[in-house]
């Protein structure tokens, strides 16, 4: 590992110790260290930096009762068969009592809780909207650093919002059921947009079926399936090798979008595959993992493993800045007196909100550029 390059703490330092030799409780510290950003978690998160990038992170999102938790347990035990160790960040609706998750899903993870090969950690989203925690990023690098393979990221189940896990893991997973819609919620932009693999579960329920040719017709339009290969407006394209079967595919995009998802496609795109699961039988899981792990290889012969990497540091970066900035000025108490000293004018129009939001920035140049956090 590479040095960091600040001073770690004395605490950190002896933290850091029993890290290294592999041990939970180290493990457990660490985490509540930086979920609740503790004194001390940016020394520890810029000492474990150097050693990220090795695990594979999986989001699965999907709305409530989709069996995300049965699936995420499912999964777990498939990788642990396939000798990978496994981190779980499983995030929880908050606690409108104590504020803490509610831990429902360690509940339903109890097939795995006692596997030494598999660590799970529940997080409470404390008002998050975006299906996530705001600390569940920097959970996965201690995670990642501690020397898990694979890391499970399962969010609350919000529905429509959950947007969040697109930006955090290498491979989103999107579980639905039958009961999840007709074709027009189906169709609809958000969730559905950030799946890398489908998951229908729930898949002997009536209904499965359609459900999974209604999401391979989304995927076929989008692909441009219905337009892009039919014949020439004044006859025939004779430029079309394909021919009458690229007019088959024209006219049955979904039939395209399954063709593609399963190899048959032009190679250089993704086509999320829409597989049928159902979690209570065991059924489909192995299909399933073998997805996510055709998904992963894809991202590396791409090059867009990297390209995702980096703007999940990119973002990263960012969102330290503006925390910093949000604190630095806010907990500031001239800075709070001097805002407060111009409500006045502003109430006779003597000003105005962006006038006085520049005039802000402008006298808090030192605030801004100071050590302090």
């Amino acid at each position: 590992m590479s040095a960091p390059t600040e001073a770690v703490p004395a605490a950190t330092a002896a933290l850091l110790a029993d890290f290294d030799t592999g041990r939970k409780a180290a493990l457990a510290r660490a985490l509540s260290i930086v979920e609740n950003h503790r004194s001390g978690f940016e020394a520890l998160l810029g000492a474990l930096h150097a050693r990220l990038g090795r695990a594979r992170r999986i989001g699965i999102t999907g709305p409530p009762g989709a069996g995300k938790s049965t699936l995420t347990t499912l999964l777990a035990r498939r990788l642990r068969e396939r000798g990978h160790k496994v981190g779980i960040l499983a995030v929880d609706p908050t606690s409108p009592f104590t504020g803490g998750a509610l831990l429902g899903d360690r509940i339903r993870m109890e097939q795995v809780a006692l596997d030494p090969g598999v660590f799970i950690r529940s997080m409470a989203t404390r008002g998050s909207l975006g299906g996530l925690a705001r600390t569940t990023r920097e959970a996965a690098d201690v995670l990642d650093a501690f020397g898990f393979e694979r890391i499970l990221i399962e969010t609350v189940g919000v529905g429509q919002s959950e947007l969040d896990i697109a930006r955090t893991a290498d491979t989103s997973l999107v579980v639905l059921v039958p009961e999840s819609g007709d074709s027009i919620q189906t169709l609809k932009a958000g969730l559905m947009e950030i799946a890398d693999v489908y998951a229908v579960n729930k898949a002997d329920r009536p209904g499965a079926d359609r459900l999974r040719n209604e999401i391979e017709l989304m995927l076929g339009l989008r692909m441009g399936s219905a337009h892009a290969h039919l014949p020439a407006h004044h006859g025939v394209d004779l430029r079309s090798v394909a021919g009458k079967d690229a007019v088959r595919k024209a006219m049955n995009p979904a039939k395209a979008a399954r063709e593609a998802a399963a190899g048959h496609g032009d190679g250089e795109h993704w086509t999320p595959p829409v597989l049928g699961t159902v979690g209570v039988k065991d059924e489909g899981t192995t299909e399933l993992l073998d997805a996510l792990d055709r998904h992963f290889a894809y991202l590396e012969s791409s090059g867009d493993l990297r390209t995702r990497r980096r703007s999940r540091l990119r973002e990263q970066v960012v969102e330290v800045a503006e925390d910093k900035v949000r604190r630095r000025l806010w907990r500031d108490a001239a800075t709070n007196a001097w805002l407060d000293a111009q409500l006045p004018r502003l109430e006779e129009g003597g000003g105005t909100p962006f006038a006085v939001a520049n005039e802000l920035l402008a006298r808090s140049g030192d605030l801004m550029t100071g050590s302090s956090a």
